[in-house]
Formats: C-alpha cells, structure tokens, sequence
C-alpha cells in the first residue's frame, strides 16, 4: 500500500509515522504549508520546497494577504503554485492508494479540489483538537468543513465527540477509530520519572493564552489562594507573553517556560514531580497533555468543552472538570477540593495507571495505527 500523508510539520505526526516504521506501506509526506522537511523516519519520501511564484511580487500584496484573506485566496492561484496544484502532480507521479490528511483548516482545505478530480483515490482525515467543534459555528468554515466531509472517505478521531459531529456536518463515509491524536506513549520508559504521588509538591499549569487557551484564569485562580498554595510550587509550562507578563507584573513567584523552552521529554519529566495539572480551555479534542498528566499520575484539572474530557475523566474519581472556563472562583474551589484531598490524588493515580495501560500505552496504540490502515 502507498499512504501519502499530507500535513504541516508537527511532533503528532511524526510520532503517527513512526508506528508505521517497519510495516511494508510504501510512505511519502506532502509539507502542504511549505515549511520544510519532517524529522522522522528515512523510508518515507518528502514533498517540500515546492513553493514557486508564477508572477513577480506585486506591489501591496501583502497587505491585502494581512488584511483582506478572502480576497487573496480569489487570486493567489494566479501569484504562486497552489497545494492543489502541487498535490496533483504528486497524484500523477506516485499513485498513492491512500491520501491521509492530518487537521482540517490547514491540511485539509488546501487540497479538496484536487482530492474531487481524483476521486478514485481513498482519504483519511484525522481530526485534530478545535476542527469541528470550534470552526462550525463560522458560516464560512463550516462551508469549507461539509466541502471535505462530503469528500472524505474515512474518519479517525481522537474523541467520541467529533464522529457524531462530522456526521451532523455531512459525513457519511466510515469510522476509523477513535486513536489518541498524537499516537501512543512509553509507558516502561516515562515510569522511571514518576516519583511518589506523596512526595509530590508541585503544580503544573498549562500557559497557552490564546483564541483557545485560558491560562490566565487559572494563574488568577492561584493568585487568590496564596495560603492554600504556600507548601506548592507552582510551574507554568508552554507560557504565551500575556501569561508571562501578568506573573511578572503581579509578581507572583510561578516559575515560567515559554512555549519551545521545554521538550517533551522534559515536560513529561516535569508531569512525573507534579501533584496536580491544571489545563484550561473553550475549545479542545481530546488535549494530548491531559494524557500525559494521566500517564504521568499528575492529578488533572481540566476544562471540558464539548464534554470529551469527561470522556475520559470521571469527574470527582480520578480527575476534576472545569465547567466554566471563564469562572475564576469556581477554578479556585477545584484548586482547593484537590489539595485537601489527598486520598483522592492518591486513588485517582491507581486509576489513571490502569487507564494508561489501556488506552494510552504505545504497543498498543501502534497495532491499532497498524489496523487502520488494513481495514481499507
């Protein structure tokens, strides 16, 4: 079998590629954004650097690419080569059996028209984090959205939730499976940075503060509950500017780490020494550093948009729902409930443990990789 994957250079993807690393699929990937090559394993043939103009620049098309992106994309297929152009010369030239796409607005978008003029050829989209549940309420997404569903041929997703909404979104191709985003983990080789859930005195926190993130009202939370948190460090990790700024201009004493300062052995180690983990958001799939935290026996915290979090925590048993992200004083009392319950801590570990062995452990998850691919 021939699998072109299609999609911006990401660790996710690799690490999905490397599942693959001795089965006998002939691989290539297409960098549809331009953005260079993919570290990950020799055997697969790159399609990058593509990118060509077919007309000089032109005066203040800049401005209208910043400004006014609708408009653009009417004539930029006239300034440079297309992904859909480029894509179906990789068509013509290999014959992939299987196209799998990788994200909806950047990795699927681009190459619709060229997937529709070769029909014949099968594809897989993975959906990643926000790309239904967030991009459908925007008139001019869920166009684009029901445009590649109704294309698609197969779905895997990362939750229960994003199957029945490309379903209410026009999908009626097959389930692959629901098969954690960002592949499986480690689990004999994370175990060895695991200390004592009793020695633990630690609180990590998520930083992203974006369309998606709400970090701030998590570090807002901590900051009014200086006495609960006194015995505790507290760790931000993956820290946007608005993030860090706020800690420094109210001076509290969180340690800090941008979003490319740590890697993810390093935040893995980092999960390994925390008690709790908190992550917070209005928009999400199945969040890869919940996970982690769940691997890593971190007793998690975590916002629940659209209720896939609850697909995996039990609320109050091994884990903690955010209800409202935007709700400072109800983050505070889960913050508090979690501190003053260490024997729940210590029995959600128990539990996460066995749901890691389960779910999240990377033998596993490779044979299902595997098995995607040969139920086509």
């Amino acid at each position: 079998m021939r699998i072109l994957f299609i999609s911006m250079p990401s660790i996710h993807v690799i690490r999905w590629i490397e599942n693959l690393k001795n089965s006998s699929y002939e691989m290539y990937w297409f960098d549809v954004l331009g953005r260079g090559r993919l570290e990950t394993i020799d055997s697969v043939t790159q399609f990058v650097d593509w990118k060509q103009r077919k007309v000089p620049n032109i005066k203040g098309e800049y401005f209208v690419k910043k400004k006014a992106p609708s408009i653009y994309s009417i004539f930029h297929s006239f300034l440079e080569v297309s992904a859909n152009e480029e894509l179906e010369k990789i068509l013509k030239e290999i014959k992939p059996d299987v196209v799998h796409s990788f994200e909806m607005q950047h990795g699927s978008y681009p190459i619709v028209k060229a997937m529709n003029k070769f029909s014949h050829v099968k594809w897989i989209y993975s959906c990643w984090g926000s790309d239904l549940y967030y991009y459908k309420n925007f008139k001019s997404h869920r166009k684009k959205i029901r445009e590649v569903l109704k294309r698609i041929n197969y779905l895997h997703t990362d939750c229960a939730r994003d199957f029945v909404l490309a379903k209410e979104l026009g999908f009626k191709g097959k389930h692959a499976g629901i098969i954690p985003g960002g592949s499986g983990y480690d689990l004999e080789e994370f175990s060895k940075f695991k200390i004592p859930v009793s020695d633990r005195k630690i609180i990590l926190v998520k930083g992203y503060q974006h369309t998606f993130g709400r970090a701030l009202n998590v570090i807002k939370a901590l900051q009014n509950i200086p006495e609960i948190i006194a015995n505790y460090e507290v760790v931000v990790f993956g820290a946007h500017s608005d993030v860090i700024n706020y800690i420094t201009l109210n001076q509290l004493k969180f340690k800090t780490f941008t979003r490319n300062e740590l890697s993810q052995r390093e935040v893995m180690q980092l999960m390994g020494k925390s008690l709790i983990y908190i992550g917070n958001n209005i928009s999400d799939g199945m969040p890869n550093t919940l996970l982690e935290a769940i691997i890593m026996n971190a007793f998690p915290i975590q916002s629940n948009p659209g209720n896939v979090t609850s697909e995996i925590i039990d609320n109050e048993s091994n884990g903690l729902l955010i209800a409202n992200p935007e709700d400072i004083k109800a983050i505070e009392e889960l913050i508090i409930s979690a501190i003053k319950n260490p024997l729940r801590i210590a029995s959600a570990a128990v539990i996460n443990t066995k749901i890691a062995a389960e779910k999240l452990d990377k033998k596993k998850v490779r044979k299902e990789v595997i098995s995607l691919y040969k139920q086509l």
